[in-house]
């Protein structure tokens, strides 16, 4: 199936042709008077310049002045291998069609509401015909049924002609387009951003690069360089500035070789506070600590993700050579 994006925006075009396997795009006047085009012909040019094939507008009253006004066109610059030219069905417009395609012109005949138009258009060699999906659902009509119609007379009487599934609205429309089997698609790029997206592929893939992670980063690539660490002589209040500039809730307090005396949190703070409201005037020194969790900054977070579920806290101690480095918060583990 054919995939064409449909828009005249050109930041739109550009981000959607980045993908590189788009067959082409649809646009209309409609679209560049929306974007406050004011040079139709100069935009025509740039586009036909990014886009693999361009679908623009041939209008005119009769079929000689659509010809006229599609050979003008050309006379742009346009390759008419790359041009598919729109005109909206009418009796003079299919006799536009198979005036444009006795020329070997591209033609794509459109605004199609019925399968009697659809059939028409067949007919003149319409290279594409195009039902109005969305368009057809706001008037309450069965769009999807007329596409598959379609779809069925091509199939049935052998015609060389594409069936065109546009005016798409949701992602609903584009599985709806593959299961009819049509043979073309133009989209609007924010339905075709979306495809991709599924919130179980989201979470697949973050656990992916997750566990990666933790196979291929040492702890010390992961700590993020806070690092609030206090002598034993630091008075208590000292200590909780030190943890405020940092904006921690512990900081290590280390011996005077410079080795790991114990580490001090906000929990401890509360819990002292909560039995003497002397504390405040005492030094680290004069306080007990528990053998802090820590780990060596040179190994794999593999280890310290399963410290992290033995132990069930929140960071840990990270330390080279028996002296600390920093801290490892749990966050750390997803980069």
């Amino acid at each position: 199936m054919e995939l064409y994006l449909d828009s005249a925006n050109l930041k739109e075009i550009e981000e959607g042709f980045k993908l590189g396997f788009l067959n082409g795009l649809t646009t209309t006047p409609t679209f560049m008077q929306r974007e406050g085009v004011t040079d139709i012909d100069g935009t025509i040019v740039k586009l036909s310049k990014i886009v693999p094939v361009l679908q623009i507008e041939a209008l005119g009253n009769t079929a000689e002045e659509v010809l006229k006004e599609a050979e003008r066109q050309l006379k742009l610059g346009l390759d008419p291998k790359k041009t598919v030219f729109k005109i909206p069905v009418s009796l003079e417009g299919v006799r536009a069609c198979k005036m444009l395609r006795d020329k070997g012109y591209l033609v794509n005949v459109h605004l199609v509401y019925t399968l009697q138009q659809a059939y028409m258009a067949m007919q003149a060699g319409a290279t594409y015909v195009c039902p109005l999906v969305g368009r057809l659902q706001d008037q309450g009509h069965d769009a999807l049924a007329l596409v598959e119609q379609c779809v069925n007379a091509v199939e049935y009487y052998g015609y060389d002609t594409k069936i065109m599934f546009s005016s798409v609205r949701t992602t609903e429309h584009v599985r709806n387009a593959i299961n009819i089997g049509v043979h073309t698609i133009t989209v609007p790029l924010k339905i075709l951003k979306s495809l991709t997206d599924n919130n179980f592929t989201q979470l697949g893939t973050d656990q992916f690069i997750t566990d990666t992670r933790l196979m291929t980063i040492r702890v010390r690539e992961a700590i993020n360089g806070v690092n609030p660490v206090v002598a034993a002589d630091t008075r208590l209040t000292d200590a909780i500035i030190k943890m405020t500039e940092y904006g921690f809730g512990a900081v290590t307090v280390t011996n005077p070789d410079g080795s790991v005396k114990g580490v001090f949190t906000d929990g401890d703070l509360r819990r002292l506070l909560s039995k003497d409201r002397d504390m405040l005037s005492k030094k680290m020194s004069d306080l007990t600590y528990k053998s802090p969790i820590s780990i060596d900054s040179e190994v794999l977070l593999n280890e310290a993700a399963a410290i992290f579920k033995k132990t069930s806290v929140d960071t840990i101690l990270v330390t080279n050579g028996g002296k600390p480095v920093g801290m490892l918060d749990i966050q750390d583990l997803k980069g």
